[in-house]
């Protein structure tokens, strides 16, 4: 879908990150798609280095290649740092869950950055959004703002009140729409310090205040006991679970669910399926096993380097790095050893 895409998808002429991933080695061009399209190395290397010449650069076809990977994957490590280390989470207490086409392709070295001590690819990865949006639960949003002057005590009683009709409203919305099934309401109020410009989003109970002021601590590492307290915005989120949200357990066979494979482009990617592969991991080119997501043995550890392929995805496991796949289908890499805080 991509208009003029990749130059490895034979209409481009400007080099991307697939092209790049390709350049290492880390893409395999006869297994692009469970083998229905092949990915034009010939035509990526001419290209990208008549654009190399073109900028008047000494970089090789791999340094530049390299260099591409290694802005996406500080650009990418940047947004992990803003919604982790800046709310005040500690992302090596936590698991990087990648999915997407490319997601596999820059997990383990994001996770690596971050020291994140462990990678989930999940069955599918590149439909993982689309089956999302079939199985979530179905949510509606509330919200009125108050602007309430708060010192010692929570106004439960006008805020309950204001919960209510909140509540009515959602309830009513739901039924006009004719959605079936138990609705759930959770309460949360955005609170700041008087004088601030900023809120946090405290979910509603009676230790409203107390919980405030322990989160402002966690996030920003001070806070004021004493100082007036402002309520901005109540809020409320009602949900209904999915009707399709019963998920099938045990491993996927095949691609179904994603696309009907035939049995030529299977037998065609099994052919190109080589054992090993010259990839390049940090400047260096090394042999990585090259394996088919669906050869691989429930339970069995594997080591990186590696090279993980399958319709939807392409999953690239540097050195050093164990892996293996769970009876649920999901790939799981060890970055490095959990620690004892570790958690999914």
């Amino acid at each position: 879908g991509a208009d003029p895409g990749p130059i490895c998808y034979g209409q481009g002429a400007k080099p991307t990150v697939t092209d790049a991933n390709l350049l290492l080695g880390r893409l395999q061009p006869q297994c692009f798609l469970g083998g229905d399209f092949t990915l034009d190395i010939e035509r990526t290397r001419r290209l990208v280095s008549e654009w190399l010449k073109l900028h008047t650069t000494k970089l090789t076809l791999e340094e530049f290649a390299a260099g591409i990977i290694r802005v996406v994957n500080s650009t990418m490590e940047k947004a992990v740092r803003v919604v982790s280390i800046e709310r005040g989470f500690d992302p090596r207490e936590f698991t990087l869950v990648a999915f997407g086409g490319a997601g596999g392709l820059h997990a383990c070295e994001l996770a690596e950055a971050l020291s994140i001590p462990r990678v989930i690819v999940p069955a599918l990865p590149g439909a993982l959004s689309a089956f999302g949006i079939l199985v979530s639960d179905v949510v509606k949003d509330y919200s009125r703002t108050v602007l309430w002057r708060v010192a010692a005590n929570v106004p439960a009683e006008r805020l309950q009140k204001e919960f209510a009709r909140l509540r009515r409203q959602s309830e009513t919305d739901f039924r006009a729409e004719r959605w079936k099934g138990k609705i759930r309401h959770q309460f949360s109020v955005d609170v700041r310090y008087r004088g601030q410009g900023y809120e946090l989003n405290i979910p509603y109970t009676r230790d409203l205040i107390r919980n405030f002021r322990v989160e402002h601590q966690r996030r920003y590492g001070y806070s004021y006991p004493e100082r007036e307290l402002e309520l901005v915005t109540l809020r409320l989120r009602s949900t209904i679970k999915s009707q399709q949200a019963r998920t099938a357990t045990g491993r996927p066979t095949g691609h179904a669910g994603t696309v009907a494979k035939s049995r030529s482009s299977q037998a065609k990617v099994e052919t190109a399926l080589a054992d090993h592969s010259s990839v390049i991991f940090n400047g260096k080119r090394l042999t990585a096993a090259i394996h088919g997501r669906d050869s691989l043995i429930v339970g069995k550890k594997y080591s990186g380097p590696a090279i993980v392929t399958e319709y939807s995805a392409t999953t690239v496991v540097p050195p050093d790095m164990r892996f293996w796949l769970e009876k649920s289908g999901n790939l799981i890499i060890e970055v490095r050893p959990p620690s004892p805080k570790s958690r999914h």
